[in-house]
């Protein structure tokens, strides 16, 4: 991070900013109508977000609970936890709210005395408020000192790997995270500035990736900096290790009949999630010639969407940050 004069005045700014607007933690709820519909809400139910944000969806989820229904929501982002216990105050103690990584929610809603939930939801996108933060340093769009962290209290930041790790490290991180074919490129020029000065902001970072990639390229597909910066996120939060490693738990926690919906923004997210809920439909790894199944596993469910729900027109129109989005919904074998 940096730690000259004009970027320890940023912090100090930026800190003061968010202390004054704490509660103003934005997210547009993508796909909201469609997630409680596949959700089936009981009123007595128990329901998890896992990735709680502004408790957008959350509140609605809440709103068709009854005394006897409760919601646990769970996130890592401590300006996110402020806004949901703000926004989900009016339903009382029919809310519990955890600050942890989801990949801890069966572990950490057992610990409630609670052995199966009746739903659980993943929204695995970034808030708005996140990507529009400007300390955050999420996006390209601003000048700000690296960082993308989604838990503040991890030491490692997008500056610690675009300054400490290996050239092969990055290589591979960009390659395999951001799909960004000029990966060996961006690697190459990122250590060959490192090795001048620390790169230490978005803006730093950008020009560096610009001089990566042919002025023929960068006319097409979006900003040049959009791929790394993604695999950067993916990479510091382990995004993507996390899904993998908490996709079998949560099935496995639902109630007979209980459903697990995921919202994904980009294609290895929804890869994880669509190979994930038919191996969960049907687990048998016997040969496909031998006619009847040996192995002993056993289907866990179904999946609901064979192909992923798609936003509306009118969401379109309302958010386009949503365009990405897709929706899959997998459910428990009832007994």
């Amino acid at each position: 991070m940096p730690s000259n004069e004009k970027y320890g005045a940023f912090r100090v700014r930026c800190t003061a900013v968010r202390e004054e607007n704490k509660m103003e933690f934005k997210h547009y709820s993508v796909l909201l109508n469609e997630v409680i519909e596949n959700l089936n809400i009981k009123p007595d139910g128990i329901y998890v977000d896992g990735t709680l944000g502004g408790a957008g969806h959350s509140s609605h989820i809440a709103e068709k609970l009854g005394d006897k229904g409760r919601l646990i929501g769970i996130d890592q982002d401590e300006d996110a936890i402020a806004a949901a216990r703000k926004r989900l105050e009016v339903f009382g103690d029919k809310i519990t709210v955890i600050r942890d990584n989801y990949e801890n929610a069966v572990s950490r809603i057992k610990e409630l005395g609670i052995d199966g939930v009746d739903g659980i939801l993943l929204d695995l996108g970034v808030s708005s408020f996140q990507l529009d933060n400007e300390e955050r340093g999420f996006t390209y769009r601003f000048d700000t000192p690296l960082d993308m962290r989604m838990d503040r209290r991890q030491e490692l930041t997008a500056g610690v790997i675009v300054n400490e790790f290996s050239e092969m490290e990055i290589f591979h991180i960009i390659k395999n995270y951001g799909e960004d074919k000029f990966a060996k490129n961006i690697a190459k020029h990122i250590v060959a500035n490192r090795q001048k000065k620390p790169i230490e902001t978005t803006f730093e970072l950008n020009e560096i990736i610009k001089a990566a990639i042919p002025a023929r390229m960068r006319e097409k597909g979006g900003h040049p900096s959009k791929r790394t910066y993604q695999a950067l996120r993916i990479a510091c939060n382990r995004e993507l290790d996390v899904l993998e490693n908490s996709l079998d738990g949560m099935i496995d926690f639902l109630n007979p009949g209980g459903r697990i919906c995921v919202i994904t923004f980009h294609s290895l997210e929804d890869r994880i999630v669509k190979n994930n809920f038919r191996r969960n439909e049907n687990p048998c790894t016997c040969p496909p010639e031998i006619p009847v199944c040996v192995c002993g596993k056993k289907s866990k469910g179904k999946v609901i969407t064979r192909k992923p729900i798609l936003p509306s027109e009118e969401e379109l129109a309302e958010n386009s940050r949503s365009a990405s989005a897709k929706l899959r919904v997998f459910e428990k074998i009832s007994k």
